[in-house]
């Protein structure tokens, strides 16, 4: 038996892309990306609800070595994102290296041939030595059990699966949450609805977004000028970086982003009830910090009412509240937000002795070492996997990072020789997730408020608890000492040669 490829990646979205592109330019063309849309986005493509867009700036929001000087806006919405991940994977030639409508349901490691069997729903199967996984953690949209849901006559559909063949103009629309999608979603169709309630329950901080049109000639220059291009994503980073110290224990600088963001809910709506209902009660960051210039003063409008009394059950008209209240509706948007933290991929990954990943992270909660190998699973790396996302920075940084750490270890496995493969020790991962445990004390994570970050036992499985610079510091070396080399009992020749 001989392995098809030397590299497989599940997922075509960012993360994914992220190791196409580092392969691809390290002169490495034995890989395959496993694709199970029709075409490449991940949450850029699926996500194309009203307002779509990013919440981080766009020349951070973008690939290191694939600068884009024509950026329309500082955060630009989902059409435009989405044709910037087309035109990197046309430019760089990825789509031959692409298997669409390729679901992965299954990749099993075979021990004896020291590599990774992946099967595709449809039953085809493929040998790759080494699997990297990029699909991401938004990708399992959460909706709550509310009784009575069935009963419900009109339409609903989930932010992430919007109906586009149903017209909200002139309707009674209820949008569940005030998370970041629904806090785009609220503001853009407020003007065409008759009528839109906001149901809520927990008030989110929201923070001034600054956004503008990047005009013709700054465009120009850019385009002219890459280093303006590399010192505006500096200036960017270093920016969210220092916001970034107000998590992880500089008070003055939390309270500072505080009264910002309370200074912004004060000016832009009227009603001081309203601004009460709006303000939140928890240190800011503790959740996910919204980004905003047009949210809070939609409440202003007659035609929006917040709701903030607690959902009793759906009736056949719409929805019953705490307070007897039942509000006629036509459509309900549910705002509800991911399942993120209890991490459970779609597809069933089998290490060594048949070990299951998901079951044990179900049982034990996610973690892995680095955020990136997990021991028991050779030659098995995860891009943005367990802890490694952010709450103040672009996790396009993270998965780059984690991508210059995966070809070390890549590299590392050509010069040994063929057929071997790395196992990290099980205590060096039980020793550095001891220490990340250590580094969320005294961060406004620790600070007991609920969020999506934390998992049902009330771990954080999601956030790396410090600066991008720390983890880039701390994955600029890969340390072979920290894995067994392993040498499989049949040697498998390379279908596909790799250049060292």
């Amino acid at each position: 038996m001989e392995a098809d490829f030397q590299v497989g990646i599940v997922g075509a979205g960012f993360a994914g892309l992220v190791a196409a592109l580092r392969l691809k330019k390290s002169g490495r063309d034995s890989f395959v990306i496993f694709e199970r849309a029709s075409e490449v986005g991940g949450t850029w493509r699926d996500n194309i609800y009203p307002g779509c867009a990013c919440d981080i700036a766009s020349p951070l929001y973008s690939f290191a070595d694939e600068q884009n000087p024509e950026w329309s806006q500082l955060y630009s919405e989902q059409p435009e994102i989405l044709d910037y991940l087309k035109g990197v994977v046309s430019r760089n030639k990825l789509y031959p290296h692409i298997r669409f409508q390729s679901d992965v349901v299954e990749a099993r490691f075979l021990e004896e041939e020291g590599c990774w069997l992946v099967r595709d729903r449809q039953g085809n199967n493929t040998t790759v030595r080494m699997l990297l996984l990029g699909m991401g953690p938004l990708n399992r949209p959460y909706i709550p059990a509310f009784p009575g849901l069935e009963e419900f006559k009109g339409n609903y559909f989930h932010s992430s699966a919007w109906d586009t063949s149903y017209d909200v103009g002139g309707k009674k629309v209820a949008v569940i949450g005030t998370g970041a999608s629904a806090i785009q979603i609220i503001p853009t169709i407020a003007p065409e609805v008759a009528h839109l309630t906001v149901l809520q329950r927990t008030p989110a901080w929201v923070a001034p977004r600054y956004d503008r049109k990047f005009s013709r000639f700054s465009r120009w220059l850019l385009k002219k000028a890459p280093f303006l291009q590399r010192l505006q994503r500096e200036v960017i980073y270093r920016a969210n970086e220092l916001i970034g110290l107000g998590f992880i224990g500089h008070k003055i600088i939390n309270r500072l982003f505080a009264y910002l963001s309370l200074r912004k809910l004060r000016k832009e709506v009227k009603d001081p009830a309203l601004r009460e209902k709006l303000t939140p009660n928890y240190i800011i960051g503790c959740k996910r910090i919204l980004r905003s210039d047009n949210y809070y003063p939609t409440f202003n409008r007659q035609n929006v009412k917040l709701v903030t009394d607690r959902i009793e059950r759906f009736t056949p008209e719409g929805i019953l509240t705490a307070d007897g209240t039942e509000h006629q509706l036509d459509a309900v948007v549910f705002g509800t937000g991911f399942i993120a933290a209890d991490i459970d991929f779609y597809t069933k990954i089998l290490g060594r002795n048949g070990r299951n990943l998901v079951a044990e992270w179900k049982e034990k909660g996610a973690e892995a070492f680095l955020g990136t190998t997990v021991s028991g699973f050779p030659n098995l790396a995860l891009i943005l996997g367990p802890n490694t996302g952010l709450g103040h920075n672009s996790v396009v940084l993270m998965m780059e990072v984690q991508m210059n750490y995966i070809m070390q270890y890549i590299h590392y496995l050509e010069k040994n020789g063929k057929g071997l493969y790395l196992d990290v020790k099980e205590q060096e991962q039980l020793a550095y997730n001891e220490r990340l445990l250590e580094k969320f004390k005294g961060t406004v994570w620790a600070s007991g408020c609920r969020s999506w970050y934390v998992n049902k036992e009330g771990k954080n499985t999601t956030l790396y608890p410090r600066l991008v610079t720390a983890f880039k510091r701390q994955m600029r070396k890969f340390d072979p000492a920290a894995y067994h080399l392993v040498q499989p009992r049949v040697n498998v020749p390379d279908k596909n040669p790799v250049k060292a």
